[in-house]
């Protein structure tokens, strides 16, 4: 059922961001030598690692480490690669993977191929069998600020919580959070 749900809001949402999507990956090729879509190694259901598209925000270069590990993040970043994170825009390409099954539109987010202490937090608490998400529950519960051990409370509580209901209540935070530009540091 959530397969379902995921293709057919895939489908919707495809339609309704392909012209602002694309306006992103002019103001990027305009703005910034480099490719417009930057792949990123994650971690995804049962630790399989696949490529996550995002738009490009950091200049080419810049260490494949999540942002709070870099001594000055503000300082990779492109012209417009600021804007796009506050305003989540570098997160549109992920439609991709969750049309192609990588990725659900509610999950724990996916984490980076080397963040070692998270993929093992998140298998020891079951979180790990779970499609990572665009969204989740610990975004809506704090995003960047929480710490790792937060972070997996919260996607253990979806674990046990997951439904329709809960995923889309969920995806309602996540847009009031966007809106609101809440909980983004980097």
């Amino acid at each position: 059922m959530k397969r379902l749900f995921d293709l057919t809001l895939g489908i919707v949402v495809l339609c309704v961001i392909v012209v602002p999507a694309l306006l992103v990956a002019l103001a990027i090729k305009l703005t910034s030598s480099g490719p417009i879509l930057y792949w990123s190694k994650r971690v995804g259901r049962d630790n399989a690692i696949f490529n996550m598209p995002k738009f490009r925000s950091m200049l080419v270069g810049t260490p494949a480490v999540a942002t709070h590990l870099l001594t000055n993040p503000d300082a990779h970043l492109t012209p417009i690669g600021g804007f796009l994170r506050k305003s989540s825009l570098d997160e549109l390409p992920q439609l991709w993977s969750i049309l192609v099954g990588d990725m659900s539109f509610v999950g724990p987010r996916p984490a980076l191929f080397n963040q070692d202490d998270l993929i093992a937090l998140r298998t020891e608490k079951g979180a790990h069998l779970l499609r990572p998400g665009l969204t989740g529950w610990a975004q809506v519960n704090g995003r960047d600020e929480l710490p790792i051990p937060v972070k997996v409370k919260f996607d253990e509580e979806y674990a046990n919580k997951q439904s329709i209901t809960f995923d889309m209540k969920i995806l309602v935070l996540t847009a009031v959070k966007v809106m609101q530009r809440d909980g983004v540091s980097h």
